[in-house]
């Protein structure tokens, strides 16, 4: 469902042209991501053993980014089949409109910005 309210003085609605810069910037995260995942695994298959000193701060650093890229890209992946369904742009838990200024800034948003407040208030 392509969002097209306005609540209060906050723009929630997602013309077109919004929703094409959005699946293009979606698309654009994918490929940075994979890139960088695949650059990860270059530098993994050829690094050298454990007897390098400080190769185990290296491997925790590098496998903490492949663990971040992997869940960024989940995101994308995820925001990208919700905008394939017709249902970009709705908080997963209170399902009202996401912010269309909230989405311009981070496109695989699941969560308006109270929601999101909320959910790491409670980590």
């Amino acid at each position: 469902m392509v969002n097209q309210q306005t609540i209060g003085d906050r723009d929630t609605r997602l013309s077109p042209e919004d929703l094409d810069a959005l699946r293009d910037n979606l698309h654009e995260q994918r490929l940075f991501r994979e890139e960088q995942l695949r650059q990860i695994a270059t530098v993994a298959s050829g690094a050298d053993g454990p007897t390098r000193r400080g190769s185990d701060a290296r491997t925790e650093v590098r496998d903490a980014l492949a663990a971040s890229a992997r869940m960024v890209l989940a995101d994308v992946e995820a925001a990208l089949d919700r905008m394939a369904e017709g249902r970009y742009g709705l908080c997963h838990l209170c399902r009202r409109p996401i912010d269309r200024e909230r989405l311009m800034i981070v496109p695989q948003a699941r969560y308006c910005a109270r929601c999101q407040q909320v959910r790491e208030a409670g980590r």
